[in-house]
């Protein structure tokens, strides 16, 4: 397995409780740390990782020992939102130097249809001195992580293989049915495959794009959008996409790969960028509609600071990636307010070194004009009302509930409340 992350993990320890697993990652202190039974994204156990058989190792010389390789490492965009696949290049020459006659290699990293053979096979071939197709074979099977999820788990999620050949996908399908209980589907050729992983998180993207532009309309004319939202939701085929910040490795990446592949073949792709777009921007929206409520309160005279409760891209995990909540944090900034931010579960470290933004412990907050409910981590939703109050102090304030985390109807008596 190359590659440890919130992909890659889940996925080595499924196997390691069957079998030997090598378990390779480039950062030497993730190895050490997992080696030691922990894992800091929070998708394995301290017990399910030491009831897996992974020797973890950072010494590409370990992974001449295996003969079925899985690469799952990141493909983020630059930032000109291209797709970025120099650790792609990287993991697959590092996995040629060790490949072997008769090996397989699978990809479960995002890409658009093409990258496989086309990047990644070239890649290994160069390394290995081995010919594709004739010494090794090449294989592609799409990630469904989704952090945070202990329902829909590596294991219990269909898992889509395609091969290079029918034979490589027989021994592909047949080694993730080992861990996969909810199977398989065999795709007819990588290119489908990998085109069914961008498409997949595409899609959310478009829809959740449509809750956006709808909360900013029904914003305009003063109605409740999760008002509407249930009103619409009783009826039997509407589909229950909510507003919100879009950010993360997938929906807020996957679609550039589409797009940047409909751009290079002459086509340009209208829906799917429109999308990207209005999500790409909804932390500066949010953080405009405070400033101006707050301009209306006259709150910015009063020298409070804005507290922003959260910053990763989703509740409940510790993943900073792609989180719009710092361009949020940015444009209010912009407008000149002073800013506190707090998460209990994001890295205060790695929030300062990506992002420049210091994070503080709840209990350290000083009293606040706004409150910036961004991510709906357990602490926030059982905190509810009293962890609000406890923020503000004996004044009135301004409340953003982005996701929804508070029940309007216990709004205190002379405070402003807003949401998507």
């Amino acid at each position: 397995m190359i590659g440890l992350g919130y992909v890659g993990l889940p996925v080595a320890v499924a196997f390691g409780r069957l079998q030997r697993v090598v378990g390779f990652d480039i950062e030497t202190a993730r190895i050490e740390e997992l080696a030691k039974g922990t894992d800091r994204t929070g998708e394995v156990s301290p017990e399910e990782l030491g009831q897996a058989n992974i020797h973890f190792t950072s010494n590409p010389a370990d992974l001449r020992a295996a003969d079925f390789h899985i690469v799952a490492v990141p493909t983020p965009i630059d930032s000109a939102k291209r797709p970025e696949l120099s650790a792609l290049v990287s993991a697959s020459r590092l996995v040629g130097s060790a490949l072997k006659p008769g090996d397989i290699v699978v990809f479960e990293s995002t890409v658009y249809p093409g990258v496989t053979e086309e990047v990644c096979l070239p890649e290994l071939e160069a390394a290995s001195g081995l010919r594709g197709g004739a010494h090794f074979t090449v294989g592609y099977s799409p990630e469904r992580i989704n952090p945070g999820d202990k329902v829909h788990t590596f294991a219990s999620i269909t898992k889509v293989v395609s091969g290079q050949d029918a034979a490589t996908l027989e021994v592909v399908a047949r080694t993730y049915e080992a861990v996969v209980t909810a199977g398989v589907y065999r795709a007819p050729d990588i290119r489908t495959a990998e085109a069914a992983k961008v498409i997949e998180n595409t899609q959310r993207d478009l829809n959740i794009a449509l809750m956006n532009e709808l909360a900013i309309i029904f914003n305009h004319i003063g109605v409740d959008t999760q008002e509407v939202l249930a009103a619409a939701g009783t009826k039997w085929n509407f589909l229950p996409f909510q507003p919100g910040l879009v950010g993360g490795h997938c929906i807020g990446v996957d679609p550039y790969y589409l797009t940047h592949l409909a751009q290079r073949v002459g086509y340009h792709p209208e829906v799917i960028l429109s999308g990207r777009r209005i999500n790409d921007d909804m932390g500066k929206y949010v953080a405009q509609q405070v400033v101006k409520r707050l301009h209306r309160r006259h709150a910015a005279h009063h020298g409070k600071p804005v507290t922003v409760l959260g910053v990763t891209f989703k509740e409940d995990v510790p993943d900073l990636r792609n989180s719009k909540v710092f361009q949020l944090v940015r444009e209010l900034e912009d407008f000149g307010f002073a800013t506190q931010v707090a998460d209990p579960l994001a890295d205060p470290n790695e929030t300062f070194w990506k992002y420049g933004v210091t994070l503080q412990p709840l209990d350290d907050l000083q009293p606040t004009a706004a409150v910036i409910i961004t991510v709906g981590h357990r602490a926030f939703r059982e905190g509810g009302w009293g962890l609000v109050r406890s923020l503000v102090g004996e004044s009135t304030a301004l409340v953003a509930d982005v996701r929804g985390v508070l029940p309007p109807a216990a709004l205190p008596a002379g405070w402003e409340y807003w949401r998507l």
